[in-house]
Order: structure tokens, then sequence, then C-alpha cells
């Protein structure tokens, strides 16, 4: 079946949706520091599934009664739990840094991937994920040893990495609206679940004052339901192996804004970093077309 996918996308809805995609991880850098303020408090499912309830209900008019949605919400949100917790776990026990450099693994893994699954991947774009991901070591790097929390980090990559592939495969099919609201609420449902599990006295209302309320609004109207909106519309446009170098922008925003944050400078290794970073993102643009089979 012929999805949109495999059309010709006009330069200006890829240009479109690259901005789109660039926004969001303007947005998911600013939220590394959020985050590891947030799980200080308060345990990583409970995070979650909070900023998730959020970010559901700002996208609850747009859900629709399509049974389909029920298991492809479900599915993305299985995902995308996996990665959010992952990553909040990880940061309990490595830097920031260190985890936005392992988290940017996945511009590895989704070229791996497609090659598992006989997709053919542009030489460019390997060239463009190695750059990107040398550029992300040069500005994470802190020449600390492994810890536990690089272990829980892989597994954001790894659940990112799936995540992106299979988010490029259902975004023809629906609007981006209908779609972000059925992830979002197939998310909270498993988030819900782990909290069950494990901190069941957090669903408390006793309990709740003690949230870290600030911060858990600001995580999910803006780093959850704007940044999944913009990614499943922008992946629309824009092929799953350029959006996932794209994606390595992310620790570029998150540098710049601890810049104007708290006066943190990058140095000429990081400037580096951020330097080839772009460089790669410019790269795989320039090639022209996206990664179709």
């Amino acid at each position: 079946m012929t999805t949109p996918k495999d059309l010709f996308v006009s330069p200006r809805l890829r240009l479109l949706g690259l901005l789109a995609l660039i926004g969001g991880t303007l947005l998911w850098g600013t939220s590394f520091v959020v985050v590891q303020g947030a799980i200080a408090h308060v345990p990583p499912s409970v995070v979650t599934l909070v900023r998730f309830s959020i970010a559901a209900l700002c996208f609850a008019p747009f859900l629709k009664g399509d049974r389909r949605l029920v298991g492809i919400g479900l599915e993305l949100g299985l995902w995308i739990v996996g990665g959010y917790t992952t990553q909040a776990i990880g940061l309990i026990y490595t830097n920031v840094n260190r985890s936005a450099f392992i988290t940017s693994l996945y511009v590895l893994g989704i070229p791996i991937l497609f090659w598992l699954l006989g997709r053919s991947v542009s030489r460019v774009f390997w060239i463009g994920a190695g750059l990107a991901l040398v550029g992300v070591g040069l500005l994470s790097y802190d020449g600390t040893p492994p810890n536990l929390g690089d272990l829980w980090t892989l597994g954001t990559a790894l659940c990112y990495t799936v995540y992106i592939w299979r988010l490029e495969v259902h975004t023809p099919s629906f609007n981006a609206l209908t779609l972000t609201a059925a992830q979002l609420l197939g998310t909270t449902a498993i988030a819900l679940l782990w909290v069950m599990l494990g901190q069941t006295e957090w669903l408390l209302p006793s309990h709740w004052p003690d949230l870290p309320w600030r911060s858990l609004v600001y995580l999910g109207i803006f780093t959850t339901a704007l940044t999944t909106v913009l990614q499943t519309w922008g992946q629309r446009f824009v092929g799953a192996s350029q959006a996932s170098i794209v994606y390595t922008l992310e620790p570029v925003w998150a540098s710049m804004f601890a810049f104007v944050v708290i006066n943190e400078r990058l140095g000429i290794q990081g400037i580096l970093g951020a330097a080839a970073i772009l460089s790669a993102t410019l790269l795989c643009q320039l090639a022209g077309q996206s990664d179709r089979p």
C-alpha cells in the first residue's frame, strides 16, 4: 500500500517538518535539569505518570473512537515509558552530560535497525550518524568512569530507536493530533500500571502536595505534550534516519540552556562537539531525499 511517506514530499513540507523536529529538540534540551530535580523528590515512575497525565489531558479533545488507535497508543506508549523511565532512573546515578551522550546512541541504532530489516540506508546517513555521535561525545565527555546509570541509559537509547521507527510506520495513517493523543493516553496507562506495582502510596491525595508541581507541569505541557506533537507531525515529512540525526541537537540546546541559566561555558571541546552535530544535521539535509523504502 502506498503511503504519504512513499510519495514525493515538497521542499516546503520537508522544511516545516525539520523545523518541528528542531523545535522539539530545543524543548527536550531544557528537560534534563528539570527531571533531575524532580526525581530528587519523587520516584521516576511517579514523575513519568504525572507528566504524561498532564500531557494526555492537553490532547484529550482530539481522541477518536478508532479501535486501531488503542493498540497503537499502547505500543508507542510502551516504548515512550521505557525511554523516559530508564533515562530518569539513569539520572539518579549519572550526570546530565553522560545521559545526553548515551541517549544519543539511537542515532546509530536507527540505521543499524533498518539494515537488519533489509532497508537500504544511504552512506551519507552513516557518515552523518557517526559525525553526530562524535559531536555528542565531545559535547558530553567528562572523563568519569562508567556507572550503573550508564547501563540504564543504554535502555533509553534502545527504546528511542524502536519508538522512532514505529512512529514513522504509523504517522502516515493518522492525523498528528489524534495519534499524539492516543500515544500519550497509552503512555499514561502503562505508567499508571507501573506505579500501581510499586508506589501506590503516591496515588493517594494526601501525597499530592509533596509533588514538585511546577517542574511536573512544565515537563507535562512543554517537554511532553508539545514535543510529542512536534515529533509526530515532523516525522510525517522527515525520514527516521534523518530525524534521529536531528534529535542529536538536543544536547546542543541543553548546553546552551545551561550557559544562559547557570553561565556554564562549553569550552573548545564543547564548541567542536556542537559544530560536529550541526554539520551532521546540515549534511543529511543537503543530501536531499530521506531513507524511504
